[in-house]
């Protein structure tokens, strides 16, 4: 197949390019770099050849609490990227498959976290620009859809992780940031300090088995959105219990700073529709994902981990 990926050098980007390439399809990666997507005409150049699918992963965010400083931004900057995107798709690329992510922070956080619910309720306060950038997308694919019958697959994700992680500055997802404080903790003598109390509780998905999961659901599944999650949650004090206890840390060290922001205090998506489509499905082992990621951080220290 010929396929167009934005957000191709990103994190999940990169990971499912790697898939995508050792299935034999041929593809056009995009990135910040190559194609500015906020620019109306920026596309214009991929009018050919005739795309089978089309992985739209690009997304202007960044973890942490960056979306409390910049909702103006995320607004203007999402909305520009998307739209650019769908409008392109419809115009001059309309017998491809569109495959985008949603996001759980979509989800009403006092309300069940199934699909149905991913348009009902207000996001969390503090995401809640991105989350309705995230929402906005999905309706546009719904009304390309209902008028001109367009393909689509919107697929919902929980926090991933994996190795490759990028390494550029930005904020890190929790699970990150936690691995690069405890080993820093171990090689450096620095405090660990985490934010929140550390009950407040995550899923997590494997990068590998997520990139895995968007190409099967690709070639079976139309016009639906699909959570891609674990089914099942842990506080965070138990992701750290698990990476202390990889690196050799004393767990009893950690400091939690309770004043800092912490987000959602619960999010675990329901997965019954994703089991439904993939009944044989088996994800990687939390604890062997965490230490493929550790032994990753190791081996790029001198990035991820260098001496103050």
């Amino acid at each position: 197949m010929k396929i167009l990926v934005t957000g191709a050098t990103g994190f999940l980007g990169t990971t499912l390019c790697a898939k995508l390439e050792e299935q034999e399809h041929e593809l056009t990666r995009l990135n910040s770099k190559n194609c500015d997507l906020t620019q109306q005409d920026a596309l214009l150049q991929f009018k050919q050849p005739a795309y089978d699918r089309i992985y739209h992963l690009a997304a202007w965010t960044q973890a942490g609490d960056f979306c409390l400083y910049h909702p103006g931004e995320q607004w203007i900057i999402n909305q520009q990227i998307n739209t650019n995107v769908l409008t392109w798709w419809q115009q001059h690329q309309p017998q491809a498959k569109l495959i985008c992510m949603g996001t759980s922070c979509a989800y009403a956080p006092d309300m069940e976290l199934v699909e149905e619910n991913y348009l009902n309720g207000l996001p969390i306060e503090s995401l809640f620009t991105y989350a309705m950038t995230k929402r906005m997308l999905y309706a546009g694919l719904l009304a390309l859809h209902k008028q001109f019958g367009l393909k689509y697959l919107c697929l919902v994700p929980s926090t991933l992780y994996g190795p490759g992680y990028h390494t550029d500055g930005r904020q890190m997802h929790f699970i990150f940031d936690l691995i690069r404080k405890i080993i820093r903790g171990k090689l450096y003598g620095e405090p660990v300090i985490l934010w929140g109390d550390g009950y407040q509780s995550r899923e997590l998905v494997f990068v590998e088995d997520f990139a895995q999961i968007a190409t099967q659901l690709a070639d079976s599944v139309d016009n639906e959105l699909i959570n891609i999650g674990a089914g099942e949650e842990f506080p965070i004090r138990h992701f750290a219990k698990l990476i202390c206890d990889r690196v050799n840390y004393d767990f009893n060290a950690i400091q939690f700073d309770t004043s800092r922001y912490v987000g959602a205090k619960s999010k675990c998506l329901a997965v019954g529709k994703l089991q439904h489509c993939l009944p044989d499905l088996q994800l990687t082992p939390l604890e062997v994902g965490l230490s493929k990621t550790i032994d990753w951080f190791w081996q790029e220290q001198e990035k991820l981990l260098p001496a103050n």
